[in-house]
Parts: structure tokens; C-alpha cells; sequence
């Protein structure tokens, strides 16, 4: 896949693609964009700066929306590896509930839980098998721009010798993470308005490894100052099946110590006050404590422009009502992939142009006004007297507690579903988009 240049009919130089298009970052939502475009025909260059396998900052635990997308690119989940779960189970205010994931149509009725250590190798080998070229260890440092256009037309890099290397393809996909040095260097910048979040986790050696529910602690206290502060946000508990389990806390930006928090001792403390046999202790960690950002509700926008498409954490798409991030950026590189090869289907620049314009519409539609009120759940739960008052009242009303479930996760029968699901379709359809 060399670059070339030929002389056109009319004198002006006439360049060779090195692809169709280039995906830069083989996270969940790289290698999902990259497996459909070569499903479809596409030569499509994915570009990873680390190599595979690698560590990654995650919850690992994956709701029935991240299992629908894995079943459609065609993995199973009978190997070593995977562990299935059957619901949430909640703690707080002296409550333990646990809610069975919802029996829906459009959904499976299990989730997983699989360590990123392996989970994102799965996915870009799926995308080397539908016909990806895959290059690990080339870091992109920066778009390559046509000075005539202005659009996007290729990247720089590095490659796996620190050599400066150049790719081109007509269309870009940043699915490079929360800091899309892409995105930036395009203009593309991150919106203040739009909520963030903080996940740290790390893993202990616990005879709850295998445990079939995943497992959320809604209340969270930071005991480090002067009175106790229910903060927003909760905590996880998540067997992963290999002797471990995956132990973490998410915070959100709306309580006005987010900045000045150390999560780490946060974690460290809340651990502490987990009982003996568990095994969350120093001794039995595995490994350090991690952090990454969670970045929420669309918080990078436009999501085309110039020929540059972002999806996953690149664009924000993490959900706010829970943090779940690897089921839209799935859904996203498939959303991404399918607008791509309509406007590769087109006969002129004009007309390819306008279907690509149509990406962030379809995104808008598909998630806009659900996460719109995410935005506003995020605003309300930083309030810490609401908090206190919904764990001690609501999680005692079962019912409510399974609409949330709903909401939080967003599954709901499209069509013709319970009086559940046709109030949080028509809450997320009159909410204006995100």
C-alpha cells in the first residue's frame, strides 16, 4: 500500500490512496468501524499505537447492549474467558436488590464480563479477518490536510521503528480515545457543558470471582474531610471468572470536589471497608490501581467534519446515566461504517459529501435525547441530599428499581414493549437531542 502520483487527463497530479479509509485507534469502536467497512468491501487501514494484547482501563463488564453487538460481528462466547452474568444487583442504604436483566426482544437476556487485557484483540482479529490491514505499534501524530479543500486526506505517524510515515485514504475515523489528538488537531474540541466522568479500578485475587450478577454500590462516601460526603457516582464489584474480580469506582463532574479528589485513596478507603474474606486487601491486589476519563453525552461535536468521522470515546459517547461506554462505541463504528459505504457508493463528490453530512443526524437521532437526560440525571445526583434520599426510598420500590434498570441501561423493545419501555421511548424522543 505504497502512495503514487500519476498525471490526469487535464495536467493536475492525481493521487493514490493507500485506502478507502483509514481508522485510527483498534479500541471497541475502531475495530467495530473497521470490521464493517471490510465486510463491505472497503480497503480499510486500521492503525494502533500499541500492540495487542494490552492493558486497558475498564470495568469490564459488558450489559446485553455490548453482547448484541459482539453476536452480530459474529463471536461466541463458549471459550475461556468469558463469564456470563444474569442482572444488577444494587446496594445501598442497607439494601441489596438484585434485578434479572430485562426479558426483551431486541436484547439477550445475559450480559459478560471479560477483561480488556484480550477483549479488544478479539475484536480487531475479527476485523483482520474480514479483510482490515491492521498496523500495531504506528502512533498517528496528526492529520494530513489538502491546503485546496481543507479536508482531511490521510495522517501522519510513526512507525514501529520511529520512523515518520505517512498514510492517505478520503475518509478518517478518529476512534482514537478521550484526548482524539485527531479530533484536536481538526478544531474538533471538547464541549465544557457536557458531563465527565472518572473510573479507577483494580483487581483482587477473591473468591467472588465467579459471581453471576454484576454488582453496583450506589452509595459512596468520602470520609477524608471533616464530615462524611455522599458523592456522585457508585462503585463495582465484578467477578471476572480467572480468581480475580474487578473492583472500581466511577465519579462524576457535577460535585464540586471532582477536580481536587484523590480517587485512588478513595478507592483504597472504600475497599477497606469491604469484609475480610472477600479479599480486597494490598496483599491480594493484582496489579496497581488505574484510572481513566469517562467522556459523556456527545461532550466533542461535530462528529463529521472535513472528512473526519469520530466514534466512540473520541466523540463522547459514553452513556451519563451509568458510564457505559464499549455498547455505543460499538454501535457507533457500525453506525460510522454503514454511512461510509452509502457515500462510497456515490457518484460525486457533492453527493458523498451529503451522505456523510448525515452522520451526526443519525447519531442525534439514535441517542440524542436519551442522553440529553443523562445530562440532566448527572446535574440532579451531584445534589448529595438527593442522593441519601433516593437510595434510602427508592431502592425499596422494587418496581421503580426495574424502570431504572431500564433507563440506566438503556433497554427497551423498540416497539410494542411493556408501559416501561413506551415511557422512556417517549421521555428520549420529546427530550431535545444531545
Amino acid at each position: 500500500m505504497s502512495e503514487t502520483a500519476t498525471s490526469s487527463p487535464r495536467g493536475r497530479e492525481r493521487i493514490e490512496y493507500d485506502a478507502d479509509v483509514i481508522v485510527v485507534g483498534a479500541g471497541p469502536s475502531g475495530s467495530t468501524t473497521a470490521y464493517y467497512l471490510a465486510q463491505a468491501g472497503l480497503d480499510v487501514l486500521l492503525l494502533e499505537k500499541t500492540s495487542f494484547p494490552r492493558e486497558k482501563v475498564c470495568g469490564d463488564g459488558l450489559t446485553p447492549r455490548a453482547v448484541k453487538q459482539l453476536t452480530a460481528m459474529g463471536i461466541t462466547f463458549e471459550d475461556e474467558g468469558w463469564i456470563k452474568n444474569h442482572g444488577l444487583r444494587i446496594i445501598g442504604a442497607g439494601v441489596r436488590l438484585e434485578l434479572p436483566w430485562p426479558d426483551l426482544a431486541a436484547y439477550p437476556g445475559f450480559g459478560l464480563v471479560r477483561t480488556r487485557f484480550d477483549f479488544d484483540q478479539i475484536l480487531v482479529n475479527r476485523a483482520v479477518a474480514a479483510g482490515a490491514k491492521l498496523l500495531e505499534r504506528t502512533n498517528v501524530t496528526g492529520p494530513l490536510m489538502d491546503e485546496r479543500s481543507n479536508r482531511i486526506v490521510g495522517v501522519r505517524a510513526k512507525n514501529a521503528d520511529r520512523e515518520p510515515v505517512t498514510f492517505r485514504a478520503p475518509l478518517v475515523v478518529a476512534a482514537d480515545g478521550n484526548s482524539s489528538r485527531l479530533s484536536v488537531a481538526m478544531g474538533i474540541r471538547k464541549r465544557d457543558d457536557r458531563p465527565m466522568g472518572v473510573a479507577v479500578r483494580t483487581y483482587f485475587e477473591s473468591p467472588r470471582h465467579k459471581d453471576d450478577y454484576l454488582e453496583s454500590w450506589l452509595e459512596l462516601w468520602d470520609r477524608s474531610g471533616d464530615k462524611d460526603v455522599l458523592l456522585p457516582g457508585y462503585g463495582w464489584v465484578f467477578g471476572v471468572g480467572d480468581g480475580t474480580s474487578n473492583v472500581g469506582l466511577g465519579i462524576l463532574n457535577s460535585t464540586s470536589s471532582f477536580q481536587d479528589m484523590d480517587y485512588r485513596k478513595l478507592l483504597r478507603r472504600w475497599t477497606d471497608s469491604m469484609p475480610q474474606e472477600w479479599g480486597f486487601t494490598e496483599e491480594n491486589q493484582k496489579g496497581g490501581i488505574r484510572g481513566a476519563a469517562l467522556p459523556m453525552g456527545f461532550n466533542r461535536v461535530p462528529h463529521y467534519s472535513r472528512g473526519l468521522l469520530l466514534v466512540g470515546d473520541a466523540g463522547g459517547m459514553v452513556n451519563p446515566f451509568n458510564g457505559e461506554g464499549i455498547a455505543y462505541a460499538m454501535e457507533a463504528g457500525q453506525i460510522a461504517a454503514d454511512v461510509i459505504v452509502q457515500a462510497h457508493g456515490r457518484p460525486t463528490q457533492q453527493t458523498r459529501e451529503r451522505a456523510l453530512l448525515h452522520y451526526p443526524d443519525v447519531l442525534a437521532d439514535t441517542y440524542g435525547g436519551y442522553y440529553t437526560l443523562g445530562r440532566y440525571f448527572v446535574k440532579v445526583i451531584g445534589q448529595p441530599e438527593f442522593m441519601k434520599y433516593a437510595t434510602k426510598y427508592g431502592l425499596r420500590q422494587r418496581t421503580l428499581m426495574k424502570f431504572a434498570l431500564k433507563m440506566l441501561a438503556n433497554l427497551t423493545e423498540p416497539n410494542k414493549g411493556d408501559a416501561m419501555d413506551r415511557v422512556i421511548n417517549g421521555l428520549t424522543k420529546i427530550a431535545p437531542a444531545a
